[in-house]
C-alpha cells in the first residue's frame, strides 16, 4: 500500500517536472498546509535514477519556497498591516505593540526568518509577521533562501539516498526533521548569547 503511494508520488513529480516542483513548493511555502516532504524527496529519488538533475531540483524547490514566502510577505504588507492599523485596538493590539514588532523585525528579522524556515509549522507562516513589520525585502529574500535552501537540500539528499526504500525514507525523514530543528534551536541560542555579550 505505502510502496504504491510512494510510486504514485514519484511518477506524479516526474510528470510535473521542474515547473511542478516550483509550483508545489510555492503552495507549501504559502499559507496552504502542503508538506514539502511529499515533493522534494521523490524528486531527489528521480535524480538518483538519472531522470532529474539534483542541483535543478534544489534550485526549483528553493525558488518555489521563496515565491511562496514572498506571497505571504505581500499579504502581510498589503492586507495585514492596514487592517491592524485600523482595527488593532479592537483586537487588543495597540500601535505601541505594532511599533515593538517593527523594532523586533528591524533588529532580529534576519535570524527569525532563517530559523523560522527550518521549523515545521512555522516555516509557512514566518513571512506574515515579516510583511506586517515591513522587514526590508532584500534581507527577507536572502535569509528565506538560506533557510529554505538548506531544508530543500536536506530533503533532496534524503530522497536521493533513500528514496527507493520506503522504510529507510520515513526513518531518515524523521531523523532529519529532528536534526534540522535542533540545528535551528542551536543557532537561536548562539544568537541570544551573542546579544547578551553585546556582540
Amino acid at each position: 500500500m505505502l510502496e504504491g503511494i510512494i510510486l504514485w508520488l514519484v511518477n506524479w513529480i516526474e510528470r510535473l517536472g521542474y515547473l511542478g516542483i516550483v509550483a508545489l513548493m510555492f503552495i507549501e511555502s504559502s499559507f496552504v498546509p502542503f508538506p514539502s516532504e511529499v515533493v522534494i524527496p521523490p524528486a531527489g529519488y528521480l535524480a538518483a535514477k538519472g531522470r532529474m538533475y539534483l542541483p535543478a531540483v534544489i534550485l526549483c524547490g528553493t525558488l518555489g519556497s521563496l515565491l511562496g514566502a514572498m506571497f505571504n510577505y505581500a499579504i502581510g504588507v498589503k492586507l495585514g498591516r492596514p487592517f491592524l492599523e485600523r482595527y488593532g485596538r479592537k483586537l487588543l493590539i495597540s500601535p505601541r505593540t505594532l511599533q515593538k514588532a517593527d523594532s523586533f523585525f528591524e533588529r532580529h528579522g534576519h535570524i527569525s526568518t532563517f530559523i523560522g524556515r527550518l521549523l515545521p509549522g512555522i516555516r509557512q507562516y514566518i513571512s506574515l509577521p515579516a510583511g506586517l513589520s515591513r522587514m526590508p525585502l532584500l534581507p527577507f529574500c536572502l535569509y528565506t533562501c538560506l533557510g529554505a535552501g538548506m531544508w530543500v537540500t536536506v530533503l533532496a539528499l534524503v530522497g536521493y539516498w533513500f528514496g527507493g526504500n520506503e522504510e529507510l525514507l520515513r526513518r531518515h525523514l524523521k531523523e532529519v526533521s529532528i536534526g534540522v530543528a535542533l540545528f535551528a534551536l542551536t543557532v537561536g541560542i548562539l544568537y541570544l548569547l551573542k546579544l547578551r555579550r553585546g556582540g
